[in-house]
C-alpha cells in the first residue's frame, strides 16, 4: 500500500523525490511531437491515418450526425438526465458570477483608458473518453465557454472499439446545446484541431485533460506560430490528502482510492501527523481496494503512492504548498482555520464531509485543474479562460496637450525619435488650434 517516508528524517534529496510525480514526460512528448509535425506536413491525410491505426476508426467523416446525439438522449435513462441537468444546474450558477468585466478610467485630464470584453471565436474541448467517458468534463467546460459566448464550440471525444462515441456523451452535448461534437481523440485529435485538418475547423484555444500524449500535444500547438493556444498544463489527476489523528481512516481511503481509479500514473499523497492514522488508512485501502471494479488500474497507482509523516498540521500544509496538488483535501480538526495558510492546490476541499468526488460531479466549482505542481501558477478552468481584454486609447485634445510632455520626455529616455515625434506633432497642433 502506502510507503511511509518520515519527513523530518528524510534528506532533501528523498524529499524532492517523494513529491515528484510519475509522468511519461520525455517520451510523450518525442511521441506528441512526430504525431503534431506530421500533421502538419500532410494535412488530412495523415489525420485519417491516426484515426485508423490509434482509434480504429473506419467512417467517413469525424463529425458525429446531429440523429445520433438527438437517438442518445432519447435513450438516456430519465435518472441519468435528471442527474446531469442538476450538474449542469449547480455548475452554472457557480459560474455565472465569474468573468472580465469592461472597465473605465481617465488616467489623466482628457485622456481615456478602457479595457472591453470580448470572448473567444472558436475553441475545442477535449473529453477523455478513454477507460472511463468523462462527462462532468463536458459539464465542467462546455458551460463556462457558453456563459462566455464563446462564437463556435466544437468537442473532441475519443470514440470507443466500436468507433462510436459515447452515447452518454453524446446526450449531455444535446442537452447542453453543443452540436458540433468529433469523434477523434488523442494527440492527433488535439492536432487536427489546432492545425484546422482533417475536416476540423481551426480553433483558437484548446480546453480539457488528457493523458500525457495529449497534454504533450496541446503545449506544442500552443509553441507553435498560428498555433492554438492552450488552457493549462493538465496531465494525469493527483490528490494530496491531509488527515489528522481524527480523520475517519475510511473517508481517507475512498478519496485516496477515487483517485488512484483514474489511471495507471495517477498520484496519490497522504499527508499526516499521525502514524497510527496511516497504518489505519492503508488498513482501509487494503480492504476497500477488493471492491472496485477498476481495481488493477487502482492498484498500478498505488505502487507510487506514498504517505508523509509529519510533525504537525503546520508541516503538512507546508508540504502541500511544496507538491502544489491538482486536488488538497484537508480532513483535521477545523479544517477552515488552514485555508489562509494553503498558497498552491487546484481546488481545496474541506472537512470529512466533503469528498473531492463532491467537486468532480455536481457541487459546481470547475474540476479542470492543473496538474504535475502547475497549480502554483494556474488556476482552475473559469470563464475568464474563454475570454480575452482588449485595451482601447482615446485622447482629447486637452489630453494630447497634458499626457504629450510626459510620452515626448520618456521617448527622449529611450532614443526612440518618432515616438516622441509622434506625441509631439499632435500636442503642437492641439496648442495652436489647428
Amino acid at each position: 500500500m502506502l510507503d511511509i517516508i518520515d519527513w523530518n528524517n528524510a534528506s532533501s534529496e528523498i524529499r524532492a523525490a517523494v513529491l515528484s510525480r510519475p509522468l511519461e514526460g520525455a517520451k510523450a512528448c518525442d511521441i506528441a511531437q512526430d504525431i503534431v509535425r506530421n500533421i502538419e506536413a500532410r494535412g488530412d491525410e495523415a489525420v485519417v491515418d491516426y484515426a485508423q491505426r490509434l482509434d480504429g476508426w473506419t467512417g467517413d467523416g469525424f463529425l458525429v450526425p446531429q440523429s445520433d446525439l438527438e437517438s442518445a438522449f432519447s435513450a438516456l435513462d430519465a435518472d441519468d438526465k435528471l442527474a446531469i441537468e442538476e450538474a449542469i444546474g449547480a455548475v452554472s450558477r457557480f459560474h455565472a458570477s465569474q468573468g472580465y468585466r469592461d472597465i473605465q478610467v481617465e488616467t489623466w485630464p482628457g485622456v481615456m483608458a478602457r479595457r472591453v470584453v470580448r470572448p473567444l471565436e472558436r475553441v475545442a474541448l477535449y473529453i477523455p473518453a478513454g477507460s472511463a467517458p468523462l462527462v462532468s468534463t463536458l459539464i465542467m467546460l462546455g458551460v463556462p465557454a457558453q456563459l462566455a459566448k464563446v462564437d463556435d464550440i466544437i468537442c473532441l471525444v475519443p470514440p470507443g472499439p466500436d468507433g462510436q462515441v459515447n452515447s452518454t456523451i453524446l446526450a449531455t452535448a444535446y442537452m447542453l446545446g453543443l452540436t458540433k461534437v468529433y469523434a477523434i481523440g488523442g494527440a492527433h485529435g488535439v492536432a487536427a484541431a489546432g492545425l484546422g485538418k482533417g475536416g476540423l475547423p481551426k480553433v483558437d484555444k484548446i480546453f480539457g485533460p488528457g493523458n500525457a500524449y495529449v497534454a504533450a500535444a496541446k503545449a506544442i500547438l500552443s509553441q507553435m506560430p498560428g498555433g492554438a493556444a492552450s488552457d493549462l498544463p493538465a496531465g494525469p489527476s493527483e490528490v494530496l490528502v491531509i488527515a489528522d489523528d481524527q480523520a475517519n481512516p475510511d473517508f481517507v481511503a475512498a478519496d485516496l482510492l477515487s483517485q488512484a481509479e483514474h489511471d495507471p500514473i495517477a498520484q496519490v499523497v497522504l499527508v499526516s501527523d499521525s502514524r497510527d492514522q496511516i497504518r489505519a488508512v492503508n488498513a482501509c485501502v487494503k480492504t476497500q481496494l477488493k471492491t472496485l471494479s477498476r481495481q488493477e488500474i487502482a492498484r498500478q497507482s498505488l505502487t507510487h503512492a506514498r504517505a508523509i509523516l509529519v510533525k504537525d498540521m503546520a508541516e503538512a500544509i507546508a508540504v502541500s504548498n511544496l507538491y502544489a496538488p491538482e486536488h488538497l483535501i484537508v480532513q483535521c480538526r477545523a479544517p477552515e482555520g488552514y485555508l489562509d495558510q494553503i498558497r498552491h492546490a487546484g481546488s481545496v476541499f474541506l472537512g470529512a464531509l466533503t469528498p473531492e468526488a463532491a467537486g468532480d460531479y455536481a457541487a459546481g466549482p470547475n474540476h479542470a485543474l492543473p496538474t504535475s505542481g502547475a497549480a502554483r501558477a494556474y488556476g482552475g478552468v473559469s470563464v475568464e479562460m474563454f475570454q480575452k481584454t482588449m485595451s482601447v486609447l482615446s485622447l482629447s485634445p486637452q489630453g494630447t496637450q497634458t499626457l504629450g510632455p510626459i510620452v515626448e520626455r520618456l521617448a527622449d529616455l529611450e532614443g526612440l525619435d518618432a515616438h516622441r515625434q509622434a506625441m509631439r506633432l499632435r500636442r503642437i497642433a492641439m496648442e495652436e488650434g489647428v
